[in-house]
């Protein structure tokens, strides 16, 4: 007599990490947050935004740029761990490449680093172009978060290009704006995401459909 062995029913894998998108959306608001500030003229303090670009805007939000591969959300892993890398890549321009500025430029140093900015900032404007129209298919919150990225991006470069204090004055301001609109998609995130949560955010649905 034969016996009918029945094959095990097979399971689906379930993330055993939880959603790192407003991990990375904290860290990029805060950090963006003190820089605008300092961009606006409305702090008296020396660079305190720089500490915060290696630690939380920069190794935070790359670390949760990882563990956006890890989950297969390759538009929050591409976005977090390239400005998790900008503002490494700030803090180590500020640190190592404008002294060198400074001490070889002169009177004309102020310059030579604005130019650098604005091409750094140029730059960035590209990828977040493209990362504006993708996000029109994720929700209206992060949406909003590169659409005032974008013009911040943009008046900077502006305003380092054309030496205009003004400019990078206004681009602080709307950097400002930046912040709070990721703070917001952060803390929509976080509260959505609890379970059993008493309370949640809107954020909005995506504009486009996938094809």
């Amino acid at each position: 007599m034969t016996e009918t062995v029945t094959p095990p029913t097979p399971t689906t894998a379930v993330s055993a990490i939880a959603d790192p998108g407003p991990l990375g959306l904290a860290a990029f608001a805060l950090t963006t947050f003190l820089l605008s500030a300092h961009n606006a003229d409305l702090t008296d303090g020396t660079s305190a935004w720089l500490g915060f670009a290696f630690a939380y805007g920069g190794l935070v939000q790359l670390l949760a740029g990882m563990w956006e591969f890890r989950k297969g959300n390759v538009f929050g892993a591409t976005a977090f761990s390239t400005y998790g890398g900008f503002w490494i890549g700030l803090g180590l321009y500020v640190r190592l490449s404008e002294p060198t500025a400074a001490k070889l430029g002169g009177a004309n140093a102020e310059s030579l680093v604005q130019n650098d900015l604005g091409w750094i900032l140029l730059a960035f404007a590209i990828f977040n172009t493209y990362m504006l129209l993708w996000s029109t298919q994720v929700n209206k919150a992060v949406f909003g978060v590169f659409l005032t990225l974008e013009v911040t991006e943009i008046v900077l470069f502006i305003g380092n290009f054309s030496h205009s204090a003004g400019t990078v004055k206004l681009g602080g301001w709307i950097g400002l704006l930046t912040a709070l609109v990721a703070w917001y998609a952060s803390a929509a995130g976080v509260t959505n995401g609890m379970d059993n949560s008493r309370f949640s955010l809107p954020t909005g649905k995506a504009f486009g459909l996938k094809s």
